[in-house]
C-alpha cells in the first residue's frame, strides 16, 4: 500500500473512531409529577377568554400608561449594573464554548526553530591563534490529537453549551428582577410621598383644630384638657412626617442605584402624580404550568441540569483508554562542508491508559454523579418556588383589592364622623374628645388606604415578575453598551463576537 493510501486509511479509521460512542447519560428534562395536576386558576388573574384582555407580559409595565415607569425601566435596561454583569457572563460562556470547541480538534499543534553559532579557538599548537565557526540550523512540526472515541470532548461541547444557554436565560431571569424593582421602587416612592401629603393634609386640621381650641380656651369657653389634647395629636402628626420623608430619600437613593446613578435626587420624579393609579383587573392569556415552565431562573435550572449531566460521560470516558493520532516534520542542517540537510518526518497512533489510578477517577465520576442529583433538586425546588410565587402573587392581588374596596367605605366613614363630631362640637351637642376621635380614625384610615393602595400595586408587579414577565431576546447593544464594548475590544481581540447575535436555544 502507498504511503499517501495508508494515511488516508488511518485518516478515515480515525474520523470513524470519532462517531463511535458518547459515554455517559443522555440529557433528561427532570420531570414534575405534580405539575400536571396543577389546575389552580391563579384567582382568575389568568385563562381570560377576552384575548384583546390579556397582557403581553414581556411588557406588562405598559399596562400602568404611565410614561415616567417606562422611561425609568428603559434607562435601567442601559444602565443598570447588574444586567450588565450577566451580559457579559454571556460573552465568558460564549469564550468557554469556543474553548470546549475548539478541544475536539488536534490538541497540540506546535512549530520551532532553532539557530544555534559556535566559535572555537584552539589553546595549543601552533594553530592555536586560528578560529572556527559552525551554524547549525533547524525548524519542526508536531501535531498530536487526541481521538474521540469515548465522547469525552463531544460532552465538554455539550456541557459547555448548555452552559452557555444558561448564561442567557440568567441574563433573561436579570431583565425580569430589573423590571420589577424598578416599578416597584417606583410606586413605593410614589406611596410614601403620598403618605407624607395625607399626613401633612391631616396635621392641617388638627392644627385648625387647636388654633379653635386655644382661642375657645382663652376666651374662657374651654378647658385647658381640649387644648392639651389637640396639641398632642397635632404634634404626633407631625412626628410621623421625618420618618416617612426618610424612607422616601432611601427609596428614591436605591432606585437611583438600580439606574446606575449616584444617589441623590431623580429629576425624573419631579413629574410624577400626587395620586396613585387605580389597575385594571390583571388578565394573561395561558395556563399556570405554562407560565411556570417558561420562566427564565427554570429554564436556567433546566440548563444547568443539562450542563452537569454532560460532565458525567467526561469523567467516565478517563476510565477508558485515550487513543490518539501524532505527527511530526523536521528538516535541520548546518554550515559544515560535505554535509548535507535532513528532512524528517513520522506520524502513527498512541496510547494511554491510566490503569493505576487508586480509586480516582472512579470516584471522578461518582463526584459528577452527585452534582448532577444536585442539580436536578435544585430544578424540582426553583419549580416549587416559582409555583409558590405565582400562587402567592395571585392571590395577593385579588385581596388587595377586595380590601381596597373596603377601606374606602371606611374612609369615607370616617371623613363623615368627623364632619358630624365638629359641627356637635361646633354646637355645643358634644365635647371635643369626638373631635378628637375622629380625627384619630380619618387619619388612620387615609392612611391605611394609601398603604393598602401600594400593597395592590405591588401585588400586581409581584405577580408579573412571578410568571416570568419583562424581558426580551437580548444581542449586541443590548448585553453590554456600545462604550464599554468598545473599550473591550480595544483591550482583547474578541473576532467579533461582541456583536454576534445569539443563537437560538432548542432544547431544554
Amino acid at each position: 500500500m502507498m504511503p499517501a493510501r495508508r494515511a488516508a486509511t488511518v485518516a478515515l479509521a480515525a474520523i470513524i473512531l470519532q462517531a463511535c460512542t458518547n459515554l455517559g447519560p443522555d440529557y433528561e428534562e427532570p420531570p414534575v409529577d405534580w405539575l400536571q395536576q396543577w389546575e389552580t386558576d391563579l384567582y382568575g388573574q389568568a385563562l381570560t377568554s377576552a384575548p384583546q384582555q390579556a397582557q403581553d407580559v414581556g411588557f406588562w409595565w405598559q399596562a400602568f400608561n404611565d410614561p415616567i415607569l417606562n422611561q425609568l425601566i428603559e434607562t435601567a435596561r442601559t444602565e443598570n449594573p447588574t444586567l450588565r454583569i450577566a451580559g457579559l457572563a454571556i460573552l465568558e460562556s460564549r469564550a468557554l464554548l469556543g474553548i470546549a470547541t475548539g478541544r475536539r480538534y488536534p490538541q497540540v499543534q506546535r512549530a520551532s526553530g532553532n539557530w544555534t553559532r559556535v566559535d572555537s579557538w584552539p589553546t595549543e599548537g601552533d594553530d592555536s591563534g586560528d578560529h572556527s565557526q559552525l551554524n547549525s540550523y533547524g525548524a519542526g512540526f508536531d501535531v498530536a490529537w487526541e481521538l474521540d472515541f469515548w465522547g469525552r470532548w463531544r460532552r465538554g461541547v455539550e456541557s459547555a453549551d448548555a452552559a452557555f444557554f444558561a448564561s442567557v436565560t440568567n441574563q433573561q431571569n436579570a431583565q425580569v428582577l430589573l423590571a420589577a424593582q424598578v416599578a416597584d421602587a417606583y410606586y413605593a416612592y410614589r406611596t410614601t410621598a403620598r403618605q407624607i401629603e395625607i399626613a401633612r393634609e391631616n396635621a392641617g386640621l388638627q392644627k385648625r383644630s387647636l388654633e379653635i381650641t386655644t382661642n375657645l380656651f382663652e376666651s374662657g369657653q374651654s378647658a385647658e384638657l381640649d387644648v392639651q389634647q389637640a396639641r398632642t395629636q397635632y404634634l404626633a402628626t407631625m412626628a410621623t412626617i421625618p420618618e416617612l420623608e426618610i424612607a422616601l430619600r432611601q427609596i428614591e437613593n436605591a432606585l437611583a442605584v438600580l439606574l446606575g446613578r449616584a444617589p441623590g435626587e431623580l429629576p425624573e420624579m419631579a413629574a410624577v402624580s400626587p395620586d396613585l393609579p387605580t389597575l385594571n383587573p390583571v388578565f394573561i392569556d395561558d395556563f399556570p404550568a405554562n407560565l411556570l415552565l417558561r420562566r427564565p431562573d427554570v429554564r436556567t435550572a433546566a440548563w444547568s441540569v443539562a450542563a452537569q449531566s454532560a460532565q458525567i460521560g467526561v469523567a467516565r470516558a478517563d476510565l477508558y483508554p485515550a487513543i490518539s493520532l501524532f505527527g511530526t516534520i523536521g528538516w535541520s542542517g548546518n554550515s559544515l562542508s560535505g554535509t548535507n540537510d535532513t528532512l524528517s518526518t513520522g506520524f502513527g497512533p498512541a496510547f494511554s491508559w491510566n490503569l493505576f489510578n487508586y480509586g480516582r477517577l472512579e470516584n471522578n465520576v461518582r463526584v459528577q454523579d452527585a452534582r448532577l442529583q444536585q442539580a436536578i433538586e435544585r430544578y424540582q425546588l426553583t419549580v416549587l418556588a416559582a409555583a409558590s410565587e405565582i400562587d402567592g402573587a395571585a392571590i395577593s392581588v385579588v385581596k388587595t383589592m377586595e380590601q381596597q374596596g373596603i377601606l374606602a367605605d371606611a374612609l369615607a366613614a370616617a371623613e363623615r364622623s368627623l364632619t358630624l363630631s365638629t359641627k356637635r362640637y361646633q354646637e355645643g351637642y358634644s365635647d371635643f374628645q369626638r373631635v378628637l376621635t375622629a380625627q384619630q380614625s380619618l387619619a388612620a384610615r387615609s392612611a391605611s388606604y394609601v398603604s393598602n393602595q401600594g400593597a395592590h400595586i405591588s401585588a400586581v408587579i409581584d405577580f408579573y415578575k412571578a410568571v416570568g414577565g419583562g424581558w426580551q431576546p437580548a444581542n449586541g447593544d443590548d448585553l453590554v453598551p456600545e462604550p464599554i464594548r468598545a473599550i473591550m475590544a480595544e483591550r482583547t481581540d474578541w473576532d467579533g463576537m461582541l456583536d454576534a447575535p445569539l443563537p437560538v436555544a432548542t432544547q431544554p
